[in-house]
């Protein structure tokens, strides 16, 4: 290093000012403040600013309106630096509560995708908070939960939900034998319980099973989610959870069915095979079509059982997009540049990996599809304006969604659903909070709770897509076309990320994989 830069360094240092970030991090700091924000919070309230903010030891102290739009600030009477304290000049900047990914997979085998990866492509997205719904054990993602509580790893604060039934060589309680009895259901949830998990993951199971782990795991004060699986919602659908004390429900499974008024079972052609999964997906498009009308007697009656349950949706609408425009979803502009080989040939067409079912994929199929989401943001909309919690998912991983990307492109899908931005936010930050249990700590920025932020150069309320890592295309007054965007800092408990640090160095890992084999992205189907 130059000494005008080693000079310039020692000289900020100094002055308390942190001048850059790295992909590492900067903190957590005995004292912080961020300087002169707009401040959009998680609890529906409209933008404000200039705010300082002031965080010791990654609790949030003050929140001070420092000044008015377009009068300068008078700096004495702005909250004091003390000795040893930074300062981060955020003045003109945006800053929203981390996010929170309430489906959040880490990575996958069968993906190539390892923690790391998704880790920085999530925290360069503003993500500080995921709810992983099951994944490769409940010792994998208890050792990365205690690893990113003690920020020895750059990660989001992890919440681990194990799916049902799911053993390992610590937690074996039931000897690998499968859950047939209520008595071994029980067993299991208190066995989940004490392995230290945050919750369970169902898939479906008969009803009495059903009924039997979602009565013990109540008792327990933990949370569960549930993707109702085809193959046991014909006689335990999303109610019946709802009612025995499930939580929050994952994507859609379960609700249709539920909502079904003239039928007891999805109209499911007599060749149906579940096990191929064009067969599913194309049949799943046509499911909401099958509910009751949109407002009627029956269609009111379940959402407000629901709403008097205070059950949480999850609707996770970005990883069925694809059903309803395979091209858009393949030709996302990020997967030349943060795309792993591995998972890139993991989306291509099969019949083997989960979500690749671009069997025989066309307009037919997505014009069905289209039909769907009409249906279902319809009720995903009411349900909010009613007052029930909606939260925000991406379960990215699968079906052409990249992680981080993908929680942003299901923000824009919330708003496509009839959300105010500000709603979109509040179901980005404190409804996952609450639905958690968190909201004590996470969701908002308020006095006590913990230094979770998003910060950006663009309002967010404007436009959604300058959140995304590669930002949005704008066009300058003096005819420039540029990116604008991109999140810029990314704090989790306090410490301070580069986001787009971050996403530098997810392109070196995924240009590092390329260069094995030299291997470039091609479209399905096509050759050199």
């Amino acid at each position: 290093m130059k000494l005008k830069s080693i000079l310039l360094v020692l000289s900020l240092s100094f002055t308390g000012i942190i001048s850059s970030q790295s992909m590492q991090g900067d903190g957590p700091h005995a004292q912080l403040i961020i300087r002169g924000v707009m401040l959009i919070n998680g609890n529906g309230a409209p933008p404000q600013g200039p705010i300082d903010i002031v965080v010791e030891n990654n609790i949030i102290k003050k929140i001070e309106v420092v000044g008015y739009d377009g009068v300068p600030i008078d700096d004495s009477k702005r909250p004091q630096l003390k000795a040893g304290g930074k300062e981060l000049d955020c003045n003109g900047m945006y800053l929203l509560p981390g996010f929170i990914d309430m489906h959040g997979h880490i990575g996958g085998t069968a993906q190539g995708a390892e923690p790391d990866y998704v880790f920085k492509l999530w925290m360069a997205h503003g993500i500080t908070t995921v709810r992983e719904p099951s994944g490769r054990g409940i010792d994998f993602a208890l050792d990365l939960k205690r690893k990113s509580a003690k920020n020895e790893i750059i990660a989001p604060r992890i919440l681990t939900y194990t799916g049902f039934g799911q053993t390992s060589k610590t937690f074996n309680p039931l000897n690998d034998i499968p859950i047939s009895t209520t008595e071994q259901a029980r067993e299991w949830v208190r066995a989940n319980a004490k392995k230290g998990a945050d919750g369970i993951k169902f898939f479906g199971a008969e009803p009495e099973i059903m009924a039997a782990a979602l009565d013990e795991n109540k008792k327990l004060g933990l949370g569960s989610a549930c993707h109702h699986a085809q193959l046991s919602v014909a006689r335990w659908n999303v109610l019946h959870s709802a009612r025995a004390g499930l939580t929050s429900m994952e994507h859609w499974y379960g609700l249709p069915e539920a909502l079904f008024d003239d039928r007891t079972v999805q109209n499911y052609p007599l060749d149906y095979n579940y096990q191929n999964e064009q067969h599913r997906f194309e049949n799943a498009g046509k499911l909401w079509e099958q509910a009751a009308e949109p407002y009627s007697d029956h269609w009111n009656a379940v959402m407000n059982e629901l709403l008097a349950l205070d059950f949480t949706l999850d609707p996770t609408f970005n990883i069925y997009e694809a059903s309803r425009d395979l091209q858009r979803a393949r030709r996302a502009e990020w997967h030349e540049t943060y795309t792993l080989p591995s998972l890139w040939e993991f989306y291509q067409p099969s019949k083997i990996s989960h979500g690749s079912y671009w069997h025989d994929w066309g307009t037919e199929q997505e014009v069905a599809w289209k039909k769907n989401y009409k249906l279902w943001m319809t009720f995903i909309n009411e349900y909010k304006n009613r007052g029930g919690r909606v939260t925000t998912g991406s379960d990215s991983g699968f079906i052409f969604q990249l992680y981080g990307f993908a929680y942003v492109r299901e923000l824009e899908l919330l708003r496509e659903a009839g959300f105010h931005p500000l709603e979109v936010i509040r179901a980005a930050t404190l409804n996952g909070a609450e639905a958690l249990g968190m909201a004590d700590k996470i969701g908002s920025v308020s006095i006590g709770k913990y230094a979770d932020f998003v910060v950006v150069e663009e309002n967010p309320l404007k436009n959604l897509k300058v959140l995304y890592g590669t930002g949005a295309v704008k066009l300058t007054d003096d005819n420039k076309v540029i990116r604008a965007g991109g999140v810029k800092y990314t704090i989790k408990d306090g410490i301070v990320y580069d986001a787009k640090a971050l996403l530098a160095d997810v392109k070196r890992q995924v240009d590092e994989a390329k260069s094995k084999t030299n291997y470039s992205i091609k479209q399905p189907g096509m050759k050199d």
